[in-house]
């Protein structure tokens, strides 16, 4: 069964979603994926064909979303579809949205000096080898500041502080740049490089997301081996799970 990928691509212009979109959908196409390419929201309305996929891929960042999309993305995760992305795509999308931060791992909050900071990726040596053979690098770009959950298991770091700033008062911090985490019996990847798409096509950045790209997708196929094995899967997916109860939007 050839394996199917879901880009959905929008939102603020700035980070020029169309052009990382394309980015994205070569590395796809070269691992042998069918790839659907989307400029709509519209494209997280059909639930049956999200748990299809092997793989999405949001490039989104700001805007908003309702519940019942978020919703529809997070069972297909949690049923095995692979979630993978990077800088605001992901992690900057539907800041209003909790359930999405929840999913995705983290959150941005800021980017001290903004465009054209020069710093250092260095890759952390975990108990993942998704990164082996990558070595540290340096970027001139925006370098992420992001509310992260603790859950995540983080692959590559920077360094704050780079540049002044009331963020300094804390001493030096590694910040994750690269993670992994789990949402249900699916995959979430994030990667936060990748302001516009001369940075995405960095080399290092690329491998970095064809690696996670991969990685996210694979755990699809775990999941289908266990899906009748319902012991595998209790307490795992939730078709109507939100954190946001009390939340009218």
């Amino acid at each position: 069964m050839a394996r199917r990928a879901l880009i959905v691509w929008g939102g603020w212009p700035g980070h020029q979603p169309d052009l990382v979109a394309d980015i994205f959908a070569g590395l796809l196409r070269g691992e042998g994926f069918e790839v659907d390419v989307s400029d709509t929201l519209d494209a997280f309305s059909d639930a049956e064909k999200l748990t299809a996929l092997h793989l999405i891929v949001p490039i989104w960042t700001m805007g908003e979303i309702d519940k019942a999309r978020v919703r529809n993305v997070s069972l297909a995760v949690q049923t095995g579809t692979g979630l993978a992305g990077c800088h605001g795509g992901m992690c900057d999308a539907f800041r209003s949205n909790v359930d999405w931060h929840f999913m995705t791992g983290g959150q941005w909050v800021a980017h001290p000096g903004n465009d054209g900071v020069e710093y250092k990726v260095e890759i952390r040596h975990s108990s993942s080898p998704l990164l082996e053979g990558i070595g540290d690098f340096v970027v001139r770009s925006e370098q992420y500041y992001l509310h992260v959950d603790p859950a995540v298991e983080v692959l590559a770091t920077t360094r704050f502080p780079t540049v002044p700033g009331p963020h300094a008062a804390n001493g030096p911090v590694d910040m994750p740049v690269v993670w992994t985490k789990r949402w249900g019996l699916g995959r979430v990847f994030y990667c936060s490089l990748g302001h516009q798409a001369d940075i995405v096509a960095m080399p290092q950045v690329k491998e970095i997301m064809r690696r996670g790209f991969l990685w996210a997708a694979e755990g699809k196929d775990k999941a289908l081996e266990l899906q009748d094995d319902d012991s595998a899967r209790v307490g795992l997916i939730d078709a109507q799970y939100t954190g946001m109860g009390d939340s009218p939007n």
